[in-house]
């Protein structure tokens, strides 16, 4: 059984404003699985459906075996599911720990114990866990929306663009803060701008197009298809060479 299972998935902003039209796709335990394509195709749309932050019109989604199509965010978090948005997702005049206590509202029995881990595992955040979060560089501030979205002890987490105006630098080192979660047992489905890098770290990968996936493969495949890199990541198809810090659009692949 698929952690996550999404079969003809429909929806949008608005009843006559369908962006998502008709995607499947699934994500596994243990899995990175990465949405790529070009802007407009639906991505953090269909991130948002998932997440209960918009109502499906459409299809039927599964976590973990469970329908939580049409489900509210509070309702989705409670089952297993995190979304890390790419915008907002911090409160900038709390505190970090005042941000993580607010991550775990829905289990306040163990927020503590879960903040402690998160203090071991980010000891960033340990060391910050006074100044307000706006103080924090902007990969410290997507750790700790990640962090945040982590207190809810989630199965599966949703990062919508979580590098989008990082550093080539600070975007290395999250991707390698993803990793290192996805390894602890967190699956994650991410939508990503630096669509190479996220195809470096992914087990599997999706092109979504005009709200369908249109290719799915595993992302060592997708990163070397000529056809997918011409279409959505600028290039000719050649070896993936991770941790490079190459800035051309060729190696990363950035759809805006």
């Amino acid at each position: 059984m698929s952690l996550l299972a999404i079969r003809g998935l429909r929806g949008g902003y608005a009843a006559a404003d369908e962006i998502v039209k008709g995607a499947d796709l699934h994500v596994e335990p243990g899995e990175i699985v990465s949405l790529i394509g070009p802007n407009g195709a639906g991505k953090s749309t269909l991130l948002k459906l998932v997440a209960g932050l918009l109502r499906p019109s459409g299809g039927t989604v599964t976590l973990k075996g469970r329908e939580i199509a049409g489900l509210g965010a509070s309702q989705v978090g409670r089952l297993g599911l995190s979304f890390v948005p790419q915008e907002r997702n911090v409160f900038g005049t709390m505190s970090v720990a005042e941000n993580l206590e607010m991550g775990g509202y829905t289990d306040r029995a163990h927020a503590r114990q879960r903040m402690a881990a998160l203090y071991a595992q980010f000891p960033m955040l340990a060391d910050k866990r006074r100044a307000a979060a706006r103080t924090l560089s902007g990969g410290q501030r997507q750790i700790l929306a990640m962090a945040i979205a982590l207190m809810n002890a989630p199965d599966l987490l949703l990062l919508d663009e979580p590098t989008a105006g990082l550093s080539p630098r600070a975007a290395e080192e999250l991707f390698g803060t993803i990793v290192d979660l996805n390894r602890s047992g967190v699956a994650i489905l991410m939508v990503e701008q630096n669509a190479l890098e996220a195809l470096d770290v992914s087990s599997r990968a999706y092109v979504l197009v005009t709200g369908r996936a249109e290719r799915e493969g595993r992302a060592a495949d997708l990163a070397n298809d000529p056809t997918v890199r011409d279409l959505f990541l600028g290039g000719k198809a050649g070896p993936m060479l991770p941790g490079t810090g190459d800035t051309t659009p060729s190696a990363t692949g950035k759809l805006a």
